[in-house]
Order: C-alpha cells, then sequence, then structure tokens
C-alpha cells in the first residue's frame, strides 16, 4: 500500500498549467471545476513505486495548485482527483486512478492495458454505472517533470511565404524506418529524420515545408494489440504538449531530441507542421478507460449529451469529442499551439477534424470561440494554421468555410483530378479546381493558398496504387476488408495490381506524372505525399492506419523508375519557383481587365481558339489549354504584370489530339517545358503560334512563351 508522506508544500500560483520547474522547484497546476481534492503524486526513477502523494492546498478561480521547492527535473508524476463518481450527471471522479497531467511536457514508460485503467467494473451488471477501487498506478505511463533550455545556436525558421509553399506529408517512423542512411538504433525516430540524407533528399524534391503525422502523445488501442496491430497514424491523442517517446531514440530525451531534429530541418530551409488531434482523446465513450480528462473533470473537457450526460456527443467518430466551447479547453489548445511555436519552434499545424473545433452548441460556426481565439492571437497569427475541413457530425462537411487566416485541405481537388484522369470528368469540372478553387475560396481576402491541393495523403492509396487498383485491398486490417473508403476514383489502366506487362507499366507512369503535374501547376498550395515521388505503393491497402509494417514503411529500394520520378517532380517544383504567374496570390477569374487589355487566364480548345459555351457544356471535353497570361495585373496595384505567359494543356482523351498553339501577346513562338509523355525530354524545343503539335493521349505538356521581349 502507498504511503501517504507529509511534505513541505507552498500555495504556488494557478499559472502556468501543468508541472513547471523555475530552478529551484516546481509549481504544480491542474484545472478542474468540479473536483473536491487534487493529489499530486510523485514515483521513483523507474515508474514503478509511488513515493509520495501531496494535496494541492489552493484551489483559485477553477485551479488547483501548489509548489514543491525540492522537485526537480526528471520526477515523475501524475494526479489523483476526488470528487463526485455520478455518470449520469457527467461526472466521474475515481482517486484510484492515476491521471496523466493535461500539461505534461513529456512521458516515461507506456499504457499496459488492463481492466484497472476503467473508472467502473468491466463485467459488472451496472456497467459504467459502477465504481471501480482497484488502483491503476503500475499500468499508467508517467508524467515528467522538464528543464526546457536547449542551445538553438543559430537555427531559425525558414518562414516559407504561402505562395512559395509546397508542403511534404510523412511519418516520423515510416519514413526512416527502412533508410539505409539511417544507423539501426535511430531507424523511426526524431533523430533518424534529422539525418543529412534523409534532409538531403527531401530538399532535392523542392519542397518546402514537411508536415508530420500526429507526433503528440498517443494511445494503442487495445483492440488494434489483441490483433498484434497499432496505432500507426497516431490520431489517438492524450497528451497535447508531449513528444511521443516511442519516436525517440532516447526516450528520456524525447523533447531535447524534437527540437534538434526541427533545428536540422529549417537549417536546410525546410518548415515544420504538425498534424494534430484536439477533436478527441484516446479516452473513448461512457465505456472507455479513464487515463486523463476524464477522471480529471469529465463533465468540463467532454461534449456530453444535453438530457443523458452520462453519454458522449460523438462528432468525430472515435467516441466522444472534445469540449471546445469551454473556455479552460480553448486556453489548453491554444496554449498548447503557442508551446510548440515558442518552445519546439514548428512552424504551423493541420488540425484534423477540423470542423470540430469551430463547433458550438448549435453547430459550425466560423466565428466560433476557438477561432475567434486563434484569430487575434499574435503567436498563432504568424505561423501556418491547416485545417481538415470536415468532421462526422451534422454540417461537418465545410470546405471553403473557415475563416481568413486559415488555408484547408481541398479534397473536390482530389476527386475531381483523379477522375478527370480515368476519363471520367470533363474539361468544366477540372478548370475551378485549377484556379484554387476560387468558388470556394475566393471570399474574405482570402488568398488561392487557402486551397491545401493534393491528389493522395495518408488516409487512401498512394499514388501508385491510385493506377494500380480499382479497390482496396486490407485483409491485413484484420476486418474483411471491411475498412476504409470504397470511393477511391482510381483505375488499374487493365491489370489489378502488379505486372510485368510493358504498356501498362508505361500508361501507369505517365497518368502518374499527369497527376504529379496537375498538383503542381495548379494554382493554391500543393501538398505531396511522401514516396509518391518515386512510386511508393502500400500493395493497395487504403487504410494503413494500423500497419506499422512494410505496408507502410518507406521502401527507399524504388530503382531507375523511381530515380527519373524524383527528377521530374524536381522539374515541376523548379517550375514553380521559376514561373511566379504559377503561384499569384490574385485568382484567376477568367475575366478582361478592361483597363489593360488582359484575361489572366483563357481556356482553349484544340483549335487553339477560346473555348465556347457550347464547348463547356460537352461532358465528353477531355482535352483543353490553360493560358495563363503574365501581363495580367499581377497584385493588387493596377499595372501590368510581366511574367512570362504559360500554356498548359490536359489531355485525358485516350487517344493523340492535334492541339493548334494559339497566339498570344504579339509573340511568335511557344518553348516546350513538360511532356509528361517523353518525361526526359530537355525541355528548349521551340514551336511557332498556329502550329499543331501532337499530344498524346493521357498527357501533359506545359509551354512558355516566347520570353525575348514583352509587348508593352
Amino acid at each position: 500500500m502507498t504511503e501517504i508522506v507529509r511534505r513541505t508544500i507552498r500555495e504556488g500560483l494557478p499559472h502556468p498549467r501543468g508541472a513547471t520547474w523555475d530552478g529551484n522547484g516546481t509549481n504544480f497546476a491542474l484545472f478542474s471545476a468540479n473536483a473536491t481534492k487534487v493529489e499530486v503524486c510523485l514515483f521513483d526513477d523507474s515508474g514503478a513505486r509511488e513515493l509520495q502523494r501531496i494535496e494541492l492546498p489552493e484551489f483559485t478561480d477553477e485551479i488547483w495548485h501548489g509548489y514543491l521547492p525540492d522537485v526537480a527535473p526528471g520526477q515523475l508524476y501524475g494526479y489523483r482527483v476526488h470528487g463526485p463518481y455520478a455518470p449520469q450527471d457527467g461526472h466521474r471522479f475515481n482517486p484510484n486512478k492515476l491521471l496523466l497531467d493535461p500539461y505534461a511536457r513529456a512521458h516515461a514508460g507506456k499504457l499496459t492495458w488492463n481492466d484497472a485503467c476503467f473508472g467502473y467494473t468491466i463485467g459488472h451488471e451496472d456497467g459504467d454505472l459502477s465504481f471501480d477501487e482497484r488502483d491503476s498506478a503500475e499500468f499508467m505511463p508517467k508524467c515528467v517533470v522538464t528543464d526546457t533550455a536547449f542551445d538553438w545556436q543559430e537555427s531559425r525558421s525558414p518562414l516559407v511565404p504561402w505562395d512559395r509553399t509546397i508542403c511534404y506529408e510523412t511519418h516520423v517512423r515510416g519514413f526512416t524506418m527502412r533508410h539505409p542512411a539511417v544507423p539501426e538504433p535511430l531507424r523511426g525516430t526524431f533523430a533518424g529524420l534529422g539525418v543529412k540524407e534523409v534532409i538531403q533528399h527531401i530538399k532535392t524534391l523542392g519542397v518546402t515545408s514537411v508536415e508530420l503525422l500526429p507526433i503528440h502523445m498517443f494511445v494503442n488501442d487495445s483492440h488494434l494489440l489483441d490483433k498484434g496491430l497499432t496505432n500507426y497514424w497516431g490520431y489517438n491523442s492524450l497528451g497535447f504538449f508531449a513528444p511521443d517517446p516511442r519516436y525517440a531514440a532516447d526516450p528520456a530525451r524525447s523533447v531535447a531530441e524534437f527540437k534538434d531534429m526541427v533545428a536540422r530541418l529549417h537549417d536546410a530551409g525546410l518548415e515544420v507542421i504538425l498534424d494534430v488531434v484536439y477533436n478527441h482523446t484516446a479516452e473513448g465513450n461512457e465505456r472507455g478507460p479513464t487515463l486523463s480528462f476524464k477522471g480529471i473533470d469529465n463533465a468540463s473537457y467532454y461534449r456530453l449529451m444535453p438530457e443523458e450526460k452520462r453519454f458522449y456527443i460523438n462528432d468525430t467518430g472515435t467516441g466522444n469529442t472534445l469540449n471546445i466551447s469551454q473556455p479552460r479547453v480553448i486556453q489548453m489548445v491554444t496554449d498548447s499551439l503557442r508551446y510548440w511555436v515558442n518552445e519546439m519552434h514548428v512552424d504551423g499545424f493541420r488540425f484534423d477534424l477540423g470542423t470540430i473545433l469551430a463547433r458550438e452548441v448549435n453547430g459550425f460556426d466560423n466565428q466560433s470561440g476557438f477561432l475567434k481565439a486563434c484569430g487575434q492571437d499574435p503567436v498563432l497569427g504568424g505561423v501556418k494554421l491547416i485545417a481538415e475541413p470536415w468532421d462526422c457530425g451534422p454540417g461537418g462537411y465545410q470546405v471553403g468555410g473557415f475563416p481568413p487566416g486559415w488555408a484547408e485541405w481541398n479534397d473536390k481537388f482530389r476527386d475531381v483530378s483523379r477522375d478527370f484522369w480515368k476519363g471520367e470528368a470533363a474539361a468544366a469540372a477540372l478548370t475551378p479546381r485549377l484556379c484554387a478553387s476560387g468558388d470556394m475560396f475566393n471570399h474574405q481576402g482570402r488568398k488561392p493558398s487557402a486551397s491545401v491541393n493534393f491528389i493522395t495523403a495518408h488516409d487512401g492509396f498512394t499514388l501508385n496504387d491510385v493506377v494500380s487498383y480499382n479497390d482496396k485491398h486490407n485483409a491485413a486490417n484484420g476486418e474483411d476488408n471491411n475498412d476504409g473508403s470504397s470511393d477511391n476514383r482510381s483505375w488499374n489502366c487493365g491489370v489489378e495490381g502488379p505486372t510485368d506487362d510493358p504498356e501498362i507499366v508505361a500508361l501507369r507512369d505517365r497518368q502518374i506524372r499527369n497527376l504529379l503535374a496537375t498538383l503542381m501547376l495548379a494554382h493554391g498550395t500543393p501538398m505531396l505525399l511522401a514516396g509518391d515521388e518515386f512510386g511508393r505503393t502500400q500493395q493497395g491497402n487504403n487504410n494503413a492506419y494500423c500497419q506499422d509494417s512494410e505496408i507502410s514503411w518507406v521502401d527507399w529500394d524504388f530503382g531507375e523508375r523511381g530515380r527519373d520520378l524524383i527528377h521530374f517532380v524536381g522539374r515541376l517544383t523548379a517550375l514553380r519557383r521559376n514561373f511566379p504567374i504559377l503561384r499569384r496570390q490574385r485568382f484567376l477569374t477568367g475575366t478582361m481587365n478592361e483597363e489593360l487589355g488582359v484575361k489572366d487566364v483563357t481556356w482553349i480548345n484544340a483549335t487553339g481558339s477560346e473555348m465556347s459555351d457550347e464547348d463547356w457544356a460537352d461532358e465528353t471535353m477531355r482535352c483543353f489549354g490553360m493560358l495563363m497570361d503574365g501581363r495580367a495585373q499581377p497584385t493588387g496595384v493596377r499595372k501590368r504584370g510581366d511574367d512570362r505567359t504559360l500554356l498548359v494543356i490536359f489531355n485525358s482523351h485516350y487517344d493523340l489530339v492535334n492541339f493548334t498553339l494559339p497566339e498570344s501577346a504579339g509573340h511568335a513562338t511557344w518553348t516546350l517545358l513538360v511532356d509528361t509523355n517523353v518525361p526526359d525530354h530537355p525541355g528548349e524545343e521551340e514551336f511557332a503560334t498556329g502550329q499543331a503539335y501532337q499530344v498524346t493521349g493521357r498527357s501533359v505538356l506545359v509551354f512558355a512563351l516566347d520570353s525575348d521581349e514583352h509587348t508593352p
């Protein structure tokens, strides 16, 4: 039995929240509006034995706090919180359960699933209304008091402007588990991601911002562990201030190791964006475990059913929903965001199920308390905020609905692009997506960069699999292939899965290049999925969330085919850098600027003429040109631009099309820069205006207008 020891404790302060070491001792502060007593529990270095249990003496503005003068960094701790156990009223206090500090900066150990981790007695006839008296401490990870000191030396954020941003989505563990240049002990870790050769590969691609799947401390679901699987993606957060120690080569240095990784990426000119999960926690619904928030103040932290507070609102599809309408919960989330910016030096965030964060009692509100808090915050106003603009609740799909200052994942770009290249969408469907989806984003001064365009992401097929499989193949997940979306808009080009047929292989490679070109040449912010640059496969698995295995790990043995594709991606990103017209921060509208006598974009048919109403109405239209005029006004200043004019031809028709190169701005020559049918084309061949170019079936071409002179 734990010996309860009296210890010298001072009143301390209600701020900041968490365990804060000041060089002499540690201040503990925990929010709980409904608790009757809070105890901090100190453990030995192994975390196995509870040494002392000290009651926090003060309660100020719903914050319990106290100061222990002799507690230093490295000390392991947790909380026990007393209060009513009345699930029907929304309260689930149980001091027999050791609880993790929501503000903990680091954790030691891992969760061992045991019935003692539940606040109720599993198997009891009263279910979650019963009360379990077993102590959960031996099965719980522990929080760690930290010293935040770190020498950043000359490392600085590259502060990449939105118009130059190209995101690269990857997973800390999966990206380096098979990388030959990463030493075995560093594979799958923050330190591994900071290895020179790994960073050099990312730099070679021309991307600017590395977006990491969740690295916040998270929990492995028991039902996955029972099947020999894990929560590989990590969308099961429990600690919003702590890097997960499983991603550290030295778990005791997880904070410092994360910071060192950020410094190495910054030194290479790369931003770090974190995928964050503030919409739910790992505690699940009323039958889930009591690990932290549920035992600290269930009624404050979670959205509960108004008439039946025993049960949870489940707009996330995971069992519970964080109550972002509660002021202290908003504060916790914004404190967490500022911590990762100020202390850990990250450059932005992608918000999983972001619609949840904008929900109030009556549903989605783009003037919600949380969005207002972010909008006025001087720290968060200087970093990238990207929403996944949907959730599982009513009215959850909100693409284009977020306020100024936010960018959003644009799944319509993904869907229409895939449909177009499999021959199931006409020009009229694709053209708005190529213009940064102004029909959704062009309001309130938002810029084209607000549309984060993607063809693939962690959730779904890889790019190789989009052109190799008609159907999902998720048998390895153990759910009889019932998990994952069946609406993949993919096309296997004639054979399901791998093949040696040279014609099918050539077609698949061209389709990959077509999709990549569509992504990189469209206005908006492109996002590339790691491994797509060399044809990574997940063997048709479109829901690899539980696959901490070679299904998900990036395979670096990609051969000549992969090297060629990497080179092609580099050419596309170079086009975005070198041709400002591809990344202008004004939406293309196709309307005539009467003052300048110029259209910013003109849509061209195969005869070289501007598309007619009849062309737009033709649902079989599969070949068209996008003529972006470099003379168009580039900013709000009313003056003519001096960028080079580009013509991009998209042909998803299965056969060759004779395309007449249009006249433009009095110039006589077009220079071919890209032809996805000839990926190693040197890009210097010239063609006269009015000349017909034979556009191969299913291909993209880029022409630049002769730049010797500009028409005044």
